[in-house]
This record gives C-alpha cells, sequence and structure tokens, in this order.
C-alpha cells in the first residue's frame, strides 16, 4: 500500500462512527470474513485503526480498494460537509430513457476526452441515485485523492448535488453531467445544505405536503382537555393558524435545513425626510435564519403565533421553490428567475 493510500485509509477510518465500523468494514467486501472477526471492536480506536490497517496491508489493497472504502463511508453518512444543488433544464427527447449503464459510458468518456488525468469510481444505489466520486488531476499532475468531488445525481430526474467542487472543475463537471443525461443546461438551484437527504427530499417534494384545497384541515395529534372558558373563535383562529404553518412548512418530519439566506439589494423607500444618503444608491445586506432545523423552527413560530400569519412568500418560497438563498433586487423587466451554470 504506498503512502498516498495509507493517508486516506487512515483519514476515511478515523471519521467511521464506532458503532458503524464493523458493518461499513462488511459493506466494503475488500476484507475476508476471517479477517473481520479476528479484529476487536471493543478495543480503543486508535489500535482498532492499526490493526484495520494492518491487515489491509495484509491483503496487499491497492488505492481503488481505498477509494472503495471512502465511498461507502460517504453514501453511509451522507450528511458530511455542504452540499450544493444543480437542476438540469432543457431535456432532450431521449432524456427520460437514459438508463445508468449509458450515463456512465457518456459521463466517463467525455470526462477522460477533456481531463488528462483523472479517476473516476461511480455506483449506482437501490434509490436510483447515482454516486460520482472524481479525483481531478490536470495536464501534469496525476489525480489528487486527497480533495475528490461527489456528485449525487438521481436517474430520471433533472436534480444533481455536488460536494467539494473547485470552481476550475465546474465546466468539465456541468458539460459532462449535461451531455450524459441528455439535456442542454444545468442551473444552480440555489439550495445548499449539510443534509444531503434534506435536500433532496425538499427538491423532488418526498415530504409530508398540506394543500390549501383539502378537504380537512389539520388536527393535533395531542388533542388537550377542553376548557369551558376557550373561546371558540380562538380555537378556529389557532386551527387555521396551525393549517397554514402546515401548508407552508409542511406537516410531519420536514427536510433537515439549517440555513436560509436572502441577500437584499433594494435603494430606500422611505419619506424625503428619512432618506439616509443617496436615494439612489442601492441599499445591499445579508439576512440569514440559521437553527438545527429551520424549516421546523419556522413551522413551529407561525403555529403557536409567535410570527405573523399568513406566511410571507419570502419564508414559504423555500418550500415552495426549492431554494435556501434568494436575491431581493429591483425588479427588472425580463430578468432571468435561475442563476446558469453551463448551458452548451
Amino acid at each position: 500500500m504506498d503512502e498516498q493510500s495509507r493517508v486516506i485509509l487512515q483519514r476515511i477510518l478515523r471519521k467511521l462512527p464506532g458503532k458503524k465500523t464493523q458493518s461499513t468494514l462488511r459493506a466494503w467486501g475488500c476484507l475476508s470474513a476471517e479477517q473481520l472477526q479476528d479484529l476487536d471492536y471493543t478495543q480503543p480506536k486508535w489500535l482498532l485503526l492499526e490493526n484495520i490497517i494492518s491487515k489491509c496491508e495484509e491483503s496487499r489493497l491497492r488505492l481503488k480498494d481505498v477509494t472503495k472504502l471512502e465511498m461507502v463511508y460517504h453514501v453511509e453518512n451522507p450528511n458530511q460537509g455542504t452540499w450544493h444543488a444543480y437542476k438540469l433544464a432543457e431535456a432532450e427527447d431521449e432524456a427520460l430513457s437514459v438508463d445508468f449503464t449509458q450515463f456512465k459510458e457518456m459521463f466517463i468518456s467525455h470526462l477522460e476526452e477533456v481531463v488528462q488525468h483523472v479517476s473516476i469510481r461511480m455506483k449506482k444505489q437501490e434509490d436510483d441515485a447515482v454516486w460520482i466520486r472524481i479525483a481531478w488531476g490536470d495536464n501534469f499532475t496525476k489525480p489528487n485523492h486527497l480533495k475528490p468531488t461527489y456528485a449525487v445525481h438521481y436517474l430520471q430526474t433533472p436534480y444533481v448535488f455536488i460536494l467539494n467542487l473547485a470552481s476550475k472543475h465546474k465546466p468539465f463537471l456541468y458539460q459532462a453531467l449535461v451531455l450524459s443525461t441528455r439535456h442542454a443546461a444545468i442551473n444552480e438551484a440555489h439550495l445548499t445544505g449539510r443534509s444531503l437527504t434534506a435536500l433532496r427530499d425538499l427538491l423532488m417534494k418526498q415530504y409530508q405536503q398540506v394543500f390549501p384545497n383539502q378537504d380537512r384541515t389539520l388536527k393535533e395529534r395531542n388533542i388537550p382537555p377542553s376548557h369551558p372558558n376557550i373561546d371558540k373563535e380562538h380555537a378556529e383562529v389557532a386551527e387555521r393558524t396551525r393549517q397554514m404553518a402546515c401548508e407552508a412548512f409542511g406537516d410531519g418530519a420536514v427536510p433537515k435545513l439549517e440555513t436560509a439566506v436572502y441577500k437584499l439589494e433594494t435603494r430606500y423607500r422611505g419619506g424625503s425626510s428619512d432618506a439616509p444618503g443617496d436615494r439612489n444608491e442601492l441599499f445591499r445586506g445579508v439576512v440569514k435564519f440559521s437553527s438545527p432545523n429551520l424549516l421546523e423552527s419556522l413551522r413551529h413560530c407561525v403555529s403557536t403565533g409567535m410570527s405573523e400569519s399568513p406566511v410571507t412568500p419570502l419564508l414559504s418560497s423555500i418550500t415552495q421553490k426549492g431554494r435556501n438563498y434568494f436575491v431581493i433586487a429591483e425588479k427588472v423587466p425580463g430578468a432571468a428567475s435561475q442563476t446558469p451554470a453551463h448551458t452548451t
């Protein structure tokens, strides 16, 4: 095992949660059943790590085996780093018929054609998610496996999620994705977060939504005992407020976003006597909402009356548009609503 492989292996093993070490090594499939049984998973982690590395060296594992373990780790722990969501646009007629084999062949063929030194690993999961690991090099250097890019594309959908992509590599990856999925362009979705699952659920609407035209209204899971002094009107208002909160942010478990950012580029609209400086000068600022579970927090604020209802479109757009980055600017006729990442 060369030095680069050993460094990557050590880094992955240090990240592995103690309770998942055995199952991850089993899913990796590069150590024999006997080798796995010989390991004592109750040992201190540093000692267990050295024993695992020793067995990997005994098996003469190579770099491709180590990168396979890294991919297994990322698939099982997708909430690492900051993911960026993208949406493919202008689908061709064949877009919905592209299967994994076709996608893989076209993607690898194109990327290897435009980048002289590149290492690509690809694996399809049961949920049709195609995980792609890319180690980038250039005309003079070999692929850097210490800083790989990860991309996840769900087949027959326009959605792609990317982790750790340097600016200089963006054109190559964007073009490979566009060509291999039979689209003409790829746009930034203005949605980022540490939870890949949350981004996917939000964009693909894989959470419990509530619609205004439903015949029924939502009821509390645990209705408190009635009290003779509770005014009926107050109860109806509370029910409507709760309904609006769930319409805006979903019911039950919601996608776990951590932030929402609003960039302001507007002009002052107050009275002339209150104008701070030049009225024609743009007022610029950034408003950022942060929470371990932002949508849950916003829903709670609305449903409990801590914030006004109905919900402002500035907040409900997070779920309705599948975004958590917004630019609030002066309206310009014909302005585009999306930022193009790449167009062929």
